[in-house]
């Protein structure tokens, strides 16, 4: 079998393509999975897709081909994904953000693979002052699981496939749908997911995506880079499932002062001296308290009482330090 059809199927011409269907799309993505599609086939796929517009159903078929590679995943409470990508980005205060959700108890599954990063915006190197261990296989995830309530397993430790896919971007120049695919893929099937995304159309695509696999809960944003972080002096929509039904949530500003979450002025162990209290930033530690109520959110807290819910788990975490360095900016408790 080739991917000929399907290239066929999307690519006579106007009045005559069409998209995939979901089957179409599960069966093309075994194929590309298991080694036997042409390069210069999977290639023309992708592009075809990406010329089109990628489709719920072709998202959901896809997925479901990827999972039926992945080996079996520990329990979780909440995926959350991380594929970004883009030099102009700040620190990722995400990654507090979900450590203060594990922290609630929630067992919560960092994943992802991110290229085109500056180094203080690095997501895999800025773990460690975030607290957060990173897993080397599934087991290892496991285990830190149980240890911490939280892990970063990196894509090519479950997935390399699909990493392969993904780095063909360095061949096409473009983005493909493998990066949506990787957002919604939910590997440990947790019963809630979060979600980031760069575009806001794709807030619609990957809800309706996550319908289509019977994903339960979910929340989707427009966050900084593409990742599940929220801008605390903006209006943030969240397009969510809950219980399976879409959904859309509003949340207003935390902050007055307009501000652009991206800072090069801000070194990677700020996010420790955040968490330990040796840095006092109103707009970061929004950041953090936002992006972790609108994680609760997903988890099924209410959204009128999530923020104070994030806001007593961040005040709790730790004794603050009596002396704190104020960033340049900050607010002043």
């Amino acid at each position: 079998m080739t991917l000929a059809p399907y290239i066929h199927a999307m690519g006579r011409g106007p009045g005559r393509a069409r998209n995939l269907d979901m089957p179409e799309a599960r069966d093309a993505m075994r194929l590309i999975l298991s080694g036997k599609a042409d390069p210069h086939a999977i290639g023309a796929l992708l592009m075809l897709m990406r010329y089109r517009g990628e489709t719920p159903d072709e998202i959901a078929g896809f997925v479901r081909a990827v999972r039926a590679t992945i080996p079996a995943l520990p329990q979780v409470d909440l995926d959350w994904p991380s594929y970004a990508a883009g030099r102009t980005r700040g620190l990722p205060w995400f990654l507090l953000a979900a450590r203060l959700v594990a922290q609630s108890g929630a067992r919560v599954l960092l994943h992802g693979w991110n290229s085109h990063q500056s180094d203080r915006a690095d997501v895999r190197s800025s773990l460690s002052y975030a607290g957060i261990e990173q897993a080397h296989s599934p087991d290892d995830a496991a285990r830190l699981l149980d240890r911490h309530g939280i892990a970063y397993l990196p894509l090519e430790h479950f997935a390399p496939r699909a990493l392969d896919l993904l780095r063909l971007r360095e061949v096409l120049g473009l983005r493909s749908c493998v990066n949506t695919v990787c957002r919604v893929l939910n590997p440990a099937r947790a019963r809630a997911a979060v979600q980031g995304v760069f575009h806001p159309p794709y807030r619609e695509l990957q809800q309706a995506a996550g319908a289509a696999l019977g994903q339960p809960d979910l929340c989707i944003l427009k966050g900084g880079g593409g990742e599940f972080e929220r801008n605390p002096t903006k209006d943030v929509a969240l397009f969510r499932l809950q219980g399976g039904v879409p959904v859309q949530t509003m949340l207003p500003p935390l902050l007055d002062q307009a501000r652009k979450l991206a800072d090069g002025t801000i070194a990677p162990d700020a996010l420790q001296d955040l968490w330990q209290g040796g840095l006092q930033d109103a707009f970061a530690e929004s950041i953090v308290t936002g992006t972790a109520a609108a994680a609760l959110i997903a988890l099924g807290h209410p959204p009128d009482t999530a923020q104070a819910q994030a806001q007593t788990l961040w005040d709790g975490r730790r004794p603050r330090t009596r002396t704190a360095r104020l960033h340049q900016g900050a607010i002043a408790p």
